[in-house]
């Protein structure tokens, strides 16, 4: 039953009728229900108390699912995106007290002229009907802004303390500003709800700056165990990664890479590995594209307690990962006769996976145990 009245548009349905699918792993046999379908190009994944999920939507729509699969009319008071290419509205998170205060967070790509655009962050109170976003401002802006269609980002996370990270992109034709403190192109920055600076980085760095030297991350969640961000970030030509994320530190971003360019070159002579530079945990040659990152910590997959998960866009799987602390001990790639492009994927609060599939008549997927 949906907890309010829900008005679900043309295209976009319950799918709760279909019958699932199923699917197999190391440890469980698994089953795949489809809760909503005709999802536009669906990208970030969030879980309202009353158990539904805002969605939202890279053309700049925001969607309330129902409990029943139903989705909603678009949230009003969403903010204007520039979608093009790779832009739009991206990523979600709902402030902690989101219970006390009801704002939600989201990132999205911005027209700042007549060409150019960047990756920004907006913030708004969703009314108690869930049909709109009240007093919405823009609260972060990355800078500066340019001409690009690729590379936006961008996963946003709150950390213990109640600040945000935001993920942000090179812009693709920006590669060397990843490496540029005095910009925020190709960095993590961690901001207040208000959008101060909180980056903690280093002293002649802008104070917004968590890290630097990063490609196009879209996917981020924090470790529950440790409190830390662990990010999944594109390479080039292979060399995808998954890393942890600490303050001040820098990800090599052009300087190294596992990959090479899309024609061939080999990324800055083929530096693979340098001093002062991080590595990943894990990297991914050819590309999987990872997007969406989230661990474990439920019970209806008991032996996967522990783990995280990422959502592969061109390997069109969803990836486990196990782990010995930050030690990558062991992967296995599910879900790969769906043939499914995975946006996101989260964990529910009923303790299932709950994936995006990018497509033009993108899916809400629930990902259990048989039977569960």
């Amino acid at each position: 039953m949906v907890v309010g009245a829900l008005t679900a548009s043309p295209c976009a349905v319950s799918a709760q009728n279909l019958p699932p699918r199923t699917a197999t792993s190391a440890d469980y046999q698994l089953e795949v229900q489809t809760i909503a379908r005709g999802l536009e190009n669906p990208w970030g994944l969030a879980f309202l108390p009353d158990g539904r999920a805002l969605v939202t939507e890279r053309p700049g729509r925001l969607r309330v699912v129902g409990r029943d699969g139903r989705l909603s009319a678009p949230v009003k008071g969403s903010p204007e995106v520039h979608a093009v290419g790779q832009g739009g509205l991206l990523g979600i998170a709902l402030d902690p007290r989101f219970v006390e205060n009801r704002l939600v967070y989201l990132s999205f790509a911005e027209r700042r002229g007549s060409d150019t655009n960047s990756t920004s962050v907006f913030r708004g109170r969703l009314n108690v009907d869930a049909t709109a976003l009240e007093n919405g401002r823009i609260i972060y802006r990355q800078q500066p802004a340019f001409a690009s269609r690729l590379h936006f980002g961008s996963r946003i996370v709150f950390d213990r303390t109640g600040h945000l990270f935001v993920t942000s992109g090179d812009r693709f034709s920006q590669i060397q500003e990843a490496q540029n403190p005095a910009n925020t192109i190709g960095k993590i920055v961690r901001i207040t709800t208000d959008g101060a600076p909180a980056g903690a980085g280093a002293a002649d760095w802008r104070p917004e700056i968590w890290s630097i030297g990063h490609r196009n991350m879209q996917g981020a969640a924090l470790n529950p165990a440790t409190g830390e961000l662990w990010i999944s970030n594109h390479g080039p030509r292979g060399g995808d990664g998954l890393y942890v994320v600490r303050a001040g530190r820098n990800y090599g971003w052009p300087l190294i890479s596992w990959g090479t360019h899309y024609d061939g070159r080999p990324v800055n002579g083929g530096l693979r590995e340098r001093q002062g530079l991080e590595q990943p945990l894990t990297y991914w040659t050819p590309s999987i594209a990872p997007s969406g990152l989230t661990f474990y910590t439920g019970d209806l997959f008991p032996a996967w307690r522990g783990n995280v998960f990422s959502g592969a866009l061109a390997g069109q799987m969803l990836v486990r990962i196990s782990l010995d602390g930050d030690r990558v001990t062991g992967q296995e790639r599910l879900l790969t006769d769906l043939g499914k492009r995975f946006r996101d994927v989260q964990q529910g609060p009923d303790g299932a996976l709950w994936l995006l599939t990018d497509s033009p008549d993108g899916e809400l997927l629930r990902v259990a145990p048989a039977g569960r």
